[in-house]
């Protein structure tokens, strides 16, 4: 069963196109990654599909209702975590709680079994009092997403929910994410960070308002057809120019440390490689066939 579909969608800022005939779809318990740079148009597709802002053109299908006709036939479905923290800070984590369950309109004693469990899976249970401004990052974003949950929608929209939190706390929050998949919660998340990526069912890689492409990670990666090189040596900013001038400015990328080559032919090409840096008088220190990651994906395709 599809619980979102999204077709022909655009969104448009006076002469900004913010979307640009996007088209996908998510099945039931898939957890879908957004991967695009700052001003891709991420937030603003999560906000259309929350139903908090309107599209210029196009459809979106929540659980078969089009919520860009009629956001109320599929509200109570959506659960929403935006990329600003949003809650009361000087309220405590069980008055924050409270407030969604009033919010929603749940039973007291409905709403008491449900905070229950989400304290539980969130680990939030021993900071119950504790004002919401005192939380950690993470804490602050685990408690977002138990407000978000606390009407038990089956479509969890998260914003880039865990930018800015520790390593520590990220992996706990992708923890409940996957916990949440056994109980039937089909998510959509927006996210910078290519390891996140790497964690989803299937991945839109989303740029300048367009999914330029949508796969398993795995099956992006296959699509990548040519050799990749890791290259460190005593220069790597001389030896940037030099490769772009012989193998093409959009195939030598900064990657931290090294540089990332796409070559044609590894053993042939490295021949070529070392003879140049010789000539210059480079010293190279390490260098490898590599296998690529989703980085050097997205950057092979929008070049």
């Amino acid at each position: 069963m599809l619980v979102v579909n999204v077709k022909e969608l655009h969104k448009d800022f006076d002469k900004v196109k913010a979307l640009d005939d996007v088209s996908f779809h998510i099945k039931r318990s898939e957890v879908f990654g957004l991967l695009g740079p700052d001003g891709a148009g991420k937030t603003t597709l999560l906000r259309i599909l929350a139903g908090v802002m309107k599209a210029t053109s196009g459809t979106v299908e929540i659980l078969g209702q089009d919520i860009t006709t009629n956001i109320e036939a599929a509200k109570h479905q959506i659960g929403y975590l935006p990329q600003k923290f949003s809650l009361y800070p000087d309220l405590t984590v069980m008055e924050n709680i409270d407030f969604y369950c009033r919010l929603y309109k749940i039973s007291q004693r409905e709403s008491r079994a449900r905070k229950n469990h989400l304290l539980e899976f969130s680990r939030l249970g021993p900071y119950t009092n504790r004002r919401t401004r005192y939380l950690s990052g993470g804490m602050k974003q685990k408690l977002a997403l138990a407000c978000a949950l606390i009407h038990t929608p089956q479509l969890l929209i998260l914003d880039e929910p865990t930018t800015g939190i520790d390593p520590i706390s990220r992996r706990e929050f992708w923890q409940i994410l996957y916990d949440l998949l056994f109980e039937g919660v089909t998510i959509i998340i927006a996210t910078p960070y290519m390891d996140e990526a790497e964690r989803v069912s299937r991945v839109g890689l989303l740029y300048n308002g367009k999914i330029l492409k949508c796969d398993r990670p795995e099956g992006l990666k296959k699509e990548f057809k040519n050799d990749l090189a890791e290259i460190i040596t005593n220069n790597n900013r001389l030896t940037k120019n030099l490769l772009q001038k012989n193998f093409g400015t959009e195939n030598v990328v900064f990657f931290g440390d090294k540089l990332h080559l796409k070559m044609v032919d590894f053993k042939n090409d490295t021949r070529l490689l070392k003879e140049i840096l010789k000539k210059a008088g480079i010293e190279i220190i390490s260098l490898e066939k590599i296998i690529p990651d989703l980085e050097d994906i997205f950057i092979d395709v929008i070049s």
